[in-house]
């Protein structure tokens, strides 16, 4: 029994064809260095994207963070905020005319969407509350990826998109922020495809249980905390720095072939 030969030569697609990238290939250049890159982090003013802005900026990289202060100086002796070493611009990302308003390089190598808001005691069940959490979730995910998609395009860059777990689970008493959540995911997946093309690679990160103030009302709580720390097989909390040590892989050549992902940083508080 014999097998044919193809008729016809198999003739890759344009963009088929295109460069393989070796992130080891760079002549012994750490694929973790961003000398010379420019990263802007939207929320970069405390919590998570403030450790991921200190990340990139440790690494060499410029970064610009945006908060909704006044100045850096607003944000001066509190906890989890350090601007030090980065520029700093007043941005409400809920507020769509200000983004637009917002010049940018021409430029831009890494974009983190790192805004996020939770609202309790069931506010979130009225549609007030509803709609201020959609707001910073998702509405002002989708404007800020729409305003800096042209300098991501001229750099070959990289959108993060920082979600949570909480796109994977029931989150009792906050249906607005595991559904704005669950949407970010999403947006991932669709900007990534949309987008590829132009040569912007776009994933995600979902951080487990992570000391912020946003969690404030878990830690400052004993017997809450212990709960929430019985569900994570690492027995602990993530750090910041821990979810800045995924936005720098995300980032760089050593994640040049992962697209549209949201990459879980939990601890295992998902395994079950």
């Amino acid at each position: 029994m014999s097998v044919s030969e193809p008729s016809a030569p198999i003739t890759l697609g344009q963009d088929a064809a295109r460069e393989v990238i070796d992130p080891h290939s760079n002549s012994g250049r750490d694929p973790l260095d961003f000398t010379g890159k420019r990263a802007l982090i939207i929320g970069g003013s405390s919590g998570i994207g403030n450790g991921m802005a200190q990340a990139f900026q440790k690494r060499g990289a410029h970064v610009t963070v945006w908060g909704t202060r006044s100045s850096a100086a607003d944000y001066a002796g509190e906890k989890g905020s350090d601007l030090s070493g980065l520029d700093f611009v007043q941005v409400d990302a809920t507020d769509i005319a200000q983004i637009e308003a917002t010049p940018l390089p021409d430029a831009l190598d890494v974009v983190v969407c790192s805004q996020g808001a939770v609202e309790y005691r069931r506010a979130e069940f009225e549609r007030d509350g509803w709609d201020r959490v959609v707001a910073t979730n998702v509405t002002s995910v989708m404007d800020c990826a729409r305003h800096t998609r042209s300098a991501l395009a001229n750099a070959g860059g990289v959108l993060i998109v920082v979600s949570s777990t909480a796109a994977f689970h029931a989150t009792i008493g906050n249906p607005a922020y595991g559904a704005s959540k669950a949407a970010a995911v999403a947006l991932v997946k669709n900007l990534a495809a949309a987008w590829a093309g132009e040569g912007i690679r776009v994933n995600g990160i979902a951080p487990g249980f992570v000391a912020t103030k946003m969690t404030k009302v878990t830690t400052d709580h004993p017997d809450r905390l212990a709960g929430a720390l019985a569900k994570i097989p690492l027995g602990r909390m993530g750090s910041p720095s821990e979810m800045a040590g995924a936005a720098l892989f995300l980032a760089s050549p050593l994640s040049s072939y992962i697209l549209g992902q949201t990459l879980v940083v939990d601890g295992g508080l998902t395994l079950d």
